[in-house]
């Protein structure tokens, strides 16, 4: 058996990522018949079966395949980050960084972080993207993203987590809600009028475990998957919501005003920080960003109404 080439396995890797000849040549900038010649070769020299054809649907790996892309994306990854580790030499960190993070808090934290980095890194190609977090842990388990900025939300145990800032947990409601003028309310108080609610999985349980807690039922009236529209539900009048993201602005896209109202019961806080894969050598690049991130504090808007924020004691 022949041996396969970085070329080919690349070629085959991203065949088998995009299911078809056609958008990985277009990713990879090279000729279709390139990437049908590397997948030929390889199943000729393996004796194995890697894709399925379907005609004018592209195509989907075999159970070998499938065994065989897994570990082919791990020995690219390990290649990538030696060639990084090698750029690295002499002090010089390069190469790319893939980033993902939690979209409620990714608005408030990484702008200014990333400002920072690419001033002080220009030689490394950013990339950041933002998904809940049963997709975050995904997407760092598969390799696809190095370092994630995240909450402590059922992580699993191959991922590491490191603090960054803890938020309590607070109430939301309009400017002229019953309760607009209080600075404190209880959990108890709160269950008497209508809830608006962030439906995202972990982050939907995650709230509503807090009324769970004290055996208490919220009255759900509305449910929405953006902040924006949470937030402008409830600047309307809707109902009133709970947020651990510091709430940087107190006006919504449609003029509504909100009041952010600090829970008198003792609340479990989510810590937000950076996750990784355990056991993975992170690349210079990424444990530049780590570093970083450790020494940055947050805007001073984020701080405005946040009075329990506080900062890791690194």
């Amino acid at each position: 058996m022949r041996h396969f080439t970085l070329k080919q396995l690349r070629y085959f890797t991203v065949a088998g990522e995009l299911s078809s000849v056609t958008l990985a040549a277009r990713k990879l900038h090279v000729s279709q018949p390139s990437i049908t010649a590397a997948i030929r070769q390889m199943e000729e020299s393996s004796g194995l079966q890697l894709f399925v054809r379907h005609h004018a649907q592209g195509l989907s790996l075999t159970s070998s395949g499938r065994q065989l892309w897994a570990r082919t994306r791990q020995l690219l990854r390990d290649a990538d980050d030696l060639e990084r580790f090698t750029l690295s030499l002499g002090e010089e960190i390069a190469g790319e960084l893939r980033l993902v993070a939690f979209p409620t808090f990714a608005p408030v934290f990484l702008p200014q972080l990333l400002r920072r980095y690419t001033e002080t890194y220009g030689s490394v190609s950013l990339h950041c993207d933002e998904m809940i977090q049963g997709d975050i842990v995904t997407g760092l388990s598969e390799g696809v993203y190095e370092l994630a900025f995240t909450y402590d939300l059922q992580i699993p145990a191959n991922i590491e987590f490191t603090p960054l800032y803890s938020f309590p947990p607070y109430a939301v409601v309009a400017e002229g809600h019953p309760l607009g003028q209080r600075k404190r309310i209880s959990l108890r108080e709160l269950i008497d009028y209508p809830m608006v609610l962030l439906d995202w999985p972990q982050s939907r349980e995650y709230f509503l475990s807090i009324f769970e807690s004290r055996k208490l039922t919220p009255r759900v009236a509305y449910r929405a998957r953006s902040l924006d529209m949470i937030r402008g539900l409830v600047a309307s009048g809707f109902g009133f919501s709970l947020f651990n993201t510091p709430l940087t602005s107190r006006e919504t896209f449609d003029g509504g005003r909100l009041r952010a109202l600090w829970l008198q019961d003792d609340a479990q806080p989510l810590s937000m920080g950076i996750a990784c894969v355990k056991g993975v050598r992170p690349s210079p690049a990424a444990q530049a960003m780590k570093q970083l991130a450790l020494q940055t504090e947050l805007p001073a808007a984020a701080l405005d109404d946040s009075e329990a924020v506080r900062t890791p004691s690194q």
